[in-house]
C-alpha cells in the first residue's frame, strides 16, 4: 500500500527546539516527588500523557549518583495511578557535559533523544512520533560526556567536533532523553569509546565522503536476512581504512551502527575490517521494527512493538477502561494549529501534510484491542504497514523498545531520565 508507506515513512529522524522550565526544588541524589513542583511541571511541559513513559521502563538506578541539579520525580497528572511520568534532571546549561560525565547517570553508549515538548497534542505526525526528532550517542572521556551525532558537522559536534553538548543542534534544546542500552560491559564501552574518539577526530576527512546523511528515512540500509555491511563500512571509515564510496545514514542508523560495533576492539580488530566478509564481531544492538508489531495483540514474551505504536503502547500501559482509552487514543490524531506553529517551518509542513493521511492507523489504534482481538480491519490495516515500511530503528524506536515489560526478550533498553535544560 503505497499510500500507506507514505503514512508513516516520515516517522523516522527529524530536528530541533525548545522550552522554558522554573524554580523547583532541590533533591540530593534521588529523584524526589513533590506535589507543587510537579504542578508546575506539568504546566512547564503541557505534554500529552503518551509523551511521558510508564515506570517499567525505567532502569533502576544506583544511590550513588552526584549531581548538583535538581532531580524530580515527575508524575504525569492525567495517570490517575501515578505509574506514568518522567525522571527529570533540572539542569544549569553552562557545564552540562562535565558535570553529567562525572555524576554517574549518563554513561558511554547512552543513546540522547531529542525532545520537543512542544509538539505534544499538534496532531498525528508529531504524537505519533512522541516529540522525538534525533538521535545522538553520548561517550564519558577525560572527565567529561561528550555527544557523537549524524551529521557529523560543527551543527552537531560543535566547535572542534568535541561534542560537548555546545553546538547548534544541542545549545537550542531544552529536553533530551538518556535511554541506556542494557548490559554494555566495561569492555564494550572502552570500544565505544574508542570508536567514538576516531569518529569525532576524523570526522572532516570522512564526512560526507564516506559517512553522509540519508534524508530517506524510509530507506534503511539494514535488510532482513542480508549482512550489515554498512556497520562494516562505518569500522572502516573509524579505522582509517578509506572504504570506497559513500555510505548515507539517518541519525539513530548511524547510533545502532555504532553499538553495533560494541564487542570490536578497534585496537585489536582492524584487520578483520580489511576482509571481504562482515566481522564477527559485529552484532545488532536492537532488532529493528516492523511499523506495526504483534506485542498489543500477543502479549508473548518474545513480541515486539512497532514503528508506530508509542502512544498506543502508553496508553495500553494505563489499563483504562474501553470507552476512556479509545477517547484518548483518538487525541492523537486530532489536529491542533494552535500546536503546530510552534514547530519549526520544516516540520510544520511535514506535519500538515501528513496529518489527513493518518486515518488508517487510527482505524489501527482503536481496532486493534477489541474484546475479541483485532478487527478484520486492523489486521487488514496492520498487515499493509508491515508491507509498505521496512524494518527499521526511527529516533523513536529506541524509546518504544523500553514500553515493552521488563522481561521481554526483544527489550534491550531502558529509559534513564530526561534532561531539563533551563
Amino acid at each position: 500500500m503505497p499510500k500507506i508507506s507514505r503514512v508513516l515513512a516520515a516517522l523516522i529522524g527529524l530536528a530541533a527546539a525548545g522550552l522554558m522550565p522554573g524554580a523547583l526544588p532541590a533533591s540530593a541524589k534521588e529523584f524526589t516527588f513533590d506535589d507543587k513542583a510537579n504542578k508546575d511541571i506539568a504546566k512547564r511541559l503541557n505534554i500529552p500523557i503518551y509523551f511521558a513513559v510508564p515506570n517499567s521502563a525505567r532502569l533502576p538506578l544506583s544511590r550513588d549518583i552526584s549531581l548538583p541539579d535538581r532531580l524530580i520525580d515527575f508524575k504525569h497528572p492525567d495517570a490517575k495511578n501515578g505509574e506514568v511520568g518522567l525522571r527529570l534532571v533540572v539542569a544549569k546549561r553552562a557545564g552540562l557535559a562535565k558535570r553529567l560525565g562525572q555524576s554517574g547517570l549518563v554513561q558511554t553508549g547512552d543513546l540522547l533523544l531529542t525532545f520537543r515538548s512542544e509538539w505534544g497534542g499538534a496532531g498525528a505526525y508529531p504524537n505519533v512520533q512522541m516529540g522525538i526528532s534525533h538521535t545522538g550517542i553520548a561517550y564519558v572521556k577525560d572527565g567529561a560526556m561528550h555527544n557523537l551525532d549524524n551529521p557529523l558537522t560543527e551543527e552537531y559536534l560543535g566547535p572542534g567536533m568535541r561534542g560537548n553538548l555546545d553546538s547548534e543542534h544541542y545549545r537550542t534544546l531544552k529536553l533530551i532523553h538518556i535511554i541506556r542500552p542494557r548490559n554494555l560491559t566495561d569492555a564494550q564501552r572502552a570500544n565505544l569509546v574508542d570508536w567514538s574518539t576516531r569518529l569525532a577526530t576524523s570526522a572532516r576527512k570522512i564526512y560526507p565522503k564516506e559517512i553522509n546523511f540519508n534524508q530517506d528515512y524510509n530507506a534503511p540500509k539494514y535488510k532482513p536476512g542480508q549482512a550489515i555491511t554498512f556497520v562494516k563500512h562505518l569500522g572502516q571509515s573509524a579505522l582509517g581504512q578509506s572504504p570506497s564510496g559513500a555510505v548515507d545514514m539517518f541519525c539513530s542508523e548511524f547510533a545502532w551502527s555504532l553499538l553495533a560495533l560494541r564487542d570490536c576492539n578497534p585496537a585489536k580488530d582492524a584487520e578483520a575490517f580489511k576482509g571481504s566478509r562482515v566481522p564477527s564481531c559485529v552484532k545488532p544492538i536492537m532488532e529493528p521494527m516492523r511499523a506495526t508489531g504483534d506485542y498489543i495483540t500477543r502479549r508473548g514474551r518474545s513480541s515486539n512493538a512497532g514503528l508506530a505504536e508509542g502512544p498506543l503502547l502508553v496508553v495500553d500501559a494505563l489499563k483504562l477502561p474501553e470507552a476512556e482509552r479509545d477517547k484518548l487514543l483518538h487525541t492523537v490524531f486530532v489536529e491542533n494549529k494552535s500546536g503546530m506553529a510552534k514547530m519549526s517551518v520544516g516540520h510544520r509542513q511535514v506535519a500538515e501534510t501528513m496529518q489527513s493521511k493518518f486515518a488508517p492507523l487510527e482505524k489501527y489504534y482503536l481496532g486493534v484491542q477489541g474484546k475479541w482481538g483485532p478487527t478484520f480491519e486492523a489486521r487488514l490495516i496492520s498487515a499493509g504497514f508491515r508491507r509498505g515500511i521496512p524494518e527499521n530503528y526511527s529516533p523513536t524506536s529506541f524509546l518504544i523498545n523500553t514500553l515493552l515489560p521488563a522481561n521481554n526478550s526483544k527489550r534491550t533498553m531502558d529509559y534513564v531520565a530526561t534532561i531539563l535544560i533551563e
